[in-house]
């Protein structure tokens, strides 16, 4: 990991401990289905609402689940922190089927929050992705589509524990894995790569991307033992490369993260990294308000 730099460079890696104080406003969800092309409906949850005289930032999120499970349910805990933030959130019920469904399922969904952001955030609002572990590889991705057809404009893009490597081989990972004879990263990418030569597209395996430039800025969360660790870091540190906009925030002391991103039944307050997570989207979405052409 790469030290702390100047306020000056585009990459910022952080490793602290998380405040203990969790912003305990209560979540407003709505389950709704949205028509999103001719003939293709997605089931979608949506958080917070548009607030008078405000303007909120509109995420699109992705749930986690290793390509092999999750619904609605599992993105309640990271929809849940981003509304109390302010924001609005459409997650995002992807089908878990094989690429590029997922994708351009997520990229539909995207432009409907894009035509439809003044109701959902008020005038000016502005237009974000977000995603945990799974879901940071579909969000990674949609911004990719994004930037190739130049729209929807995106102000930003946060990725918590993305799953990028298809090898499953990191260091990070072995050691989570330790001795056991499965895994599940592996079985999801199987089930998300429907033959060989997806690996070498870009928009199944947005870590891999030989093109950067273009992409919006970009919120990166870790955990110091997290299985994703390495390949997150990876990422943010091609990001930075490329010339980009990147924070890389590696949470120290991190227990059951990214797991406690995924529950379903005990909500928010119990992920361990909540508040810290808070205050990142926080600085995130603060440092990133500056209108984006539309």
């Amino acid at each position: 990991m790469q030290p702390d730099r100047p306020s000056s460079s585009s990459f910022t890696s952080q490793s602290d401990a998380a405040p203990s104080k969790v912003s305990k406003a209560a979540s407003v969800c709505t389950d709704s289905t949205i028509e999103v092309a001719a003939g293709q409906d997605v089931a979608v949850r949506m958080y917070g609402r548009k607030k008078t005289g405000k303007v909120s930032p509109v995420v699109v999120h992705f749930h986690g689940g290793a390509f092999t499970s999750g619904d609605l349910d599992n993105g309640c805990t990271v929809a849940s922190l981003l509304e109390s933030v302010g924001a609005v959130v459409v997650s995002v019920a992807y089908p878990l089927t094989p690429f590029p469904q997922p994708v351009d399922t997520g990229y539909n969904v995207l432009k409907w929050v894009h035509r439809n952001r003044t109701k959902l955030g008020g005038q000016g609002s502005l237009v974000y992705l977000a995603g945990e572990e799974a879901g940071g590889n579909l969000a990674a991705a949609v911004s990719l589509v994004a930037r190739d057809q130049s729209h929807p404009p995106l102000a930003g893009q946060i990725l918590l524990s993305p799953m990028l490597d298809p090898c499953v081989g990191t260091a990070s990972v072995r050691e989570a894995t330790g001795d056991a004879t499965g895994c599940k990263w592996s079985e999801g990418w199987r089930n998300f790569l429907s033959c060989p030569r997806d690996a070498d597209h870009p928009y199944a395996v947005p870590g891999a991307a030989r093109r950067l430039a273009g992409l919006p800025p970009t919120l990166v969360l870790v955990g110091d033992t997290d299985p994703m660790h390495d390949e997150a870091v990876a990422y943010a540190a091609r990001l930075d490369a490329a010339g980009l906009k990147v924070t890389c925030h590696v949470f120290t002391k991190a227990a059951q993260w990214p797991d406690a991103l995924l529950q379903t039944q005990t909500g928010p307050l119990e992920c361990p990294c909540a508040a810290g997570a808070q205050e990142q989207f926080r600085l995130f979405f603060e440092a990133t308000r500056c209108p984006v052409p539309s």
